[in-house]
């Protein structure tokens, strides 16, 4: 039901109906199979027991005649022989639920092995309100054993200040972002918040000042307010209302006809995707969070409305440490440090300035983005002379020179006609 938009925008209404028939019938034939099987078990039975009652019967009328038994004896024997086989026939009606109650068993037993976080003996320090100073040492991550995700990762993100990560998807960026709000630990190194080892904190502690707003964002059935209020349960009516004022919650929930008490539905489905993201930052701004986690927080809404809320995440961030995952770099150069990733190792760090003039895995990233953004303004056969000027973009103006090549740049029409490569462009003339 979640993708009946997909199907019917494939119009593959037939050929799901017939998967959902074919998933059907299976579980039709194993339960036939298992009533067919339970039916030949209890006509078995009776039917042996049939013949046991009747064998029974003529040898115990035969040593009646024969004066070897009286009839007392074979009524008691008859009496003795009925309380045998009433376990025997109750056994095998309730074979399946035998069969059924081990497999839930097996199921309960593997819930209660999980143990709680916070019930790690390790886990001990308490922390109070933390100043937000995060250092990686050398960490290195695995999922499976010699399959490392992250390798040999040190860094330090001081207070206030703003960290990007950037790179390719799988390059380990939301692991890493994991290990910072302490869903997994390194499976080697050490990573401390305010010179704490995390392995040794008790979650709890750490998490009460922890915010994260996801990419695909998780609503609560129940209204906006609630699903705000989630982060901070005491928040006042006006903390409420200010959250969503940063968040431009505000300005769609207004329009609605119970405001920020309308119900949102099962994981937020009568909202669009836009406004259940203003809400999860609504929701990170409410909780005041020391350490803040945006994995591309953004992604969901139009420029105009980003243009709006990155105002407000800028006051948010201010004195926090803040985690950013940004695939749009655009959003990420007053980033106090970028951290860029590859196969789970960082590759460079600095600033959005530093990494330009370094002119290596940043450099190559944003001048590809920096040319697709270009060629949304230009339609295929049309020719680049007659490009808005709007659609000139080169990153670092100061390193043109002339004769070239230069990645990145669409001249002026002065300039010699760009040879495109791919979604970049190069240029091999410059004039003006």
């Amino acid at each position: 039901l979640a993708g009946v938009r997909v199907v019917k925008g494939f119009h593959a209404e037939e050929r799901e109906a017939a998967v959902f028939e074919a998933g059907a019938f299976r579980l039709f034939e194993n339960v036939r199979r298992t009533l067919f099987a339970t039916s030949m078990i209890g006509l078995a039975s009776t039917l042996l027991m049939g013949i046991v009652s009747i064998t029974v019967m003529i040898a115990g009328g035969r040593l009646i005649l024969a004066g070897k038994m009286t009839i007392g004896d074979f009524f008691a024997f008859t009496l003795y022989l009925g309380f045998m086989v009433a376990p025997v026939f109750m056994m095998v009606s309730i074979g399946t639920q035998i069969t059924e109650a081990f497999a839930g068993l097996d199921r309960m037993h593997e819930v209660f092995e999980e143990q709680p976080e916070d019930i790690d003996p390790k886990r001990v320090v308490q922390l109070d309100r933390i100043l937000g100073n995060v250092r990686f040492e050398n960490v290195t991550f695995a999922y499976e054993p010699g399959q490392p995700v992250l390798r040999g990762i040190t860094f330090e993100a001081m207070p206030g200040a703003v960290t990007a990560l950037v790179g390719s998807s799988g390059s380990g960026k939301s692991t890493l972002i994991g290990l910072v709000a302490g869903f997994a630990k390194p499976s080697s190194g050490n990573i401390y918040i305010d010179d704490v080892n995390l392995s040794d904190v008790k979650l709890s502690s750490y998490r009460s000042q922890l915010g994260v707003v996801l990419q695909d964002n998780f609503l609560f059935d129940g209204t906006i307010k609630e699903n705000i209020l989630f982060g901070k349960p005491a928040a006042s009516n006006d903390e409420v209302l200010g959250a969503s004022a940063i968040a431009r919650v505000d300005e769609f929930a207004l329009k609605l006809e119970k405001g920020l008490e309308t119900v949102v539905g099962e994981r937020g489905v009568k909202l669009s995707g836009g406004q259940r993201q203003r809400v999860a930052i609504a929701r990170a701004i409410l909780a005041d969070p020391r350490i803040l986690i945006l994995d591309e927080a953004t992604s969901s809404l139009d420029t105009e409305s980003e243009a709006l809320i990155q105002e407000g995440l800028a006051a948010l961030m201010s004195g926090r440490t803040t985690f950013v995952i940004a695939h749009r770099l655009s959003t990420i150069r007053s980033a106090d440090q970028i951290l860029v990733l590859e196969n789970g190792v960082i590759v460079e760090r600095g600033t959005h300035t530093q990494l330009l003039d370094y002119e290596g895995r940043y450099f190559e990233l944003y001048t590809r983005q920096a040319g697709i953004e270009a060629n949304r303004f230009v339609n295929p056969g049309r020719s680049w002379r007659s490009c808005p000027r709007s659609a000139w973009v080169y990153p670092k103006p100061a390193k043109l020179r002339p004769g070239g090549p230069h990645v990145g740049a669409l001249v002026s029409p002065r300039g010699a006609e760009p040879k495109r490569v791919g979604s970049v462009v190069k240029v091999y003339d410059f004039q003006g």
